[in-house]
C-alpha cells in the first residue's frame, strides 16, 4: 500500500472512465497531492490475466479462470525512489509485465466473469475500509464504492486516447502501431460497456472531466477542487 494520512475526515475518491483517458495518471497525481493511498484496480485484473497466461490457462474459459483465483495473491507495495505503487503477484513484482497489449486484452476478457469480479471487488473494498484512498477503474463509483464521497468520471476524445496510448507504449519500448492501439481500445470499450457484470457507466452523482484539451496540471487542479469540496461536506 502507498502512504496514507490519519486525518479524521479522509474520504474515498472513486475514479472511473475509459481506457487511456488519463484516469490512472489523474488518480496517482491526486493521491500524491492529498497524501492518500492509490490503488489501481485495473492492475488487479491484469495480474489475474498474467497468471492465467503464464500458467497456460485459457482466458476465454470462464470456469478454468475462476479456478485460478485462490492461487493468486495480489498486493501493492510503495516504491519510494520511483514514487509509485507497484503491483505484486504472489510476492513477485509484475508492474512492467502487466502493461503489454496482450495482457490488457486478456484482462478485458476476464473482467467479464462474475467470479473474477466478485473476488477482486471484495479485495478492493478492503483497501478502502479505512478511507483515505484514491482508486481508479471501471466500476469503482458504481459497484466497489457506491457511497464514495467523491466520484470522478474521466473521458477524452478517441483520437486523443489513441495518441496517448501509442506514445505510452512506444516510450516503454513496446512495438506496435496506431491501428493496433485503436483496435485494442475500441474492443476494450465495447467489452467494458456491454459486459453483463458491472458494465462501465458514469455514476449518477459523478463529476465528469473531459480532459481532451486539459493539461495534466489543469486536470489535477480541477479534481483537487472537487476533492476539497467533498471533504468540506464531510466535516
Amino acid at each position: 500500500m502507498a502512504k496514507n494520512n490519519s486525518v479524521s475526515n479522509n474520504i474515498v475518491v472513486a475514479v472511473d472512465g475509459y481506457s487511456s483517458c488519463g484516469k490512472s495518471t489523474l488518480a496517482k497525481d491526486l493521491a500524491k497531492k492529498m497524501q492518500y493511498a492509490y490503488i489501481d484496480s485495473g492492475a488487479m485484473y491484469r495480474a489475474v490475466a498474467l497468471y492465467c497466461i503464464q500458467n497456460r490457462i485459457d482466458v476465454n474459459n470462464e470456469i478454468e479462470v475462476a479456478k485460478t483465483l485462490s492461487a493468486t495473491k495480489i498486493s501493492f507495495q510503495y516504491n519510494e525512489p520511483a514514487n509509485r505503487n507497484e503491483t505484486y503477484l504472489n510476492g513477485k513484482n509484475v508492474e512492467e509485465a502487466i502493461r503489454s497489449l496482450e495482457i490488457a486484452g486478456a484482462a478485458s476478457t476476464i473482467s467479464k466473469y462474475k467470479e473474477v469480479r466478485k473476488f477482486l471487488v471484495q479485495q478492493q473494498q478492503l483497501f478502502g475500509k479505512e478511507k483515505g484512498i484514491v482508486m481508479d477503474g471501471r466500476d469503482i463509483g458504481t459497484v466497489v464504492f457506491p457511497h464514495a464521497e467523491l466520484k470522478l468520471f474521466i473521458t477524452a476524445d478517441m483520437e486523443v486516447r489513441i495518441e496517448r496510448r501509442y506514445k505510452e507504449l512506444v516510450q516503454k519500448g513496446i512495438i506496435t502501431t496506431k491501428e493496433e492501439v485503436a483496435e485494442n481500445l475500441r474492443e476494450r470499450d465495447y467489452t467494458d460497456i456491454n459486459r453483463k457484470e458491472s458494465p462501465l457507466r458514469k455514476a449518477d452523482d459523478a463529476k465528469e472531466i473531459d480532459n481532451s484539451f486539459l493539461s495534466q496540471e489543469e486536470q489535477l487542479n480541477l479534481a483537487y477542487f472537487f476533492a476539497q469540496e467533498a471533504i468540506k461536506r464531510t466535516a
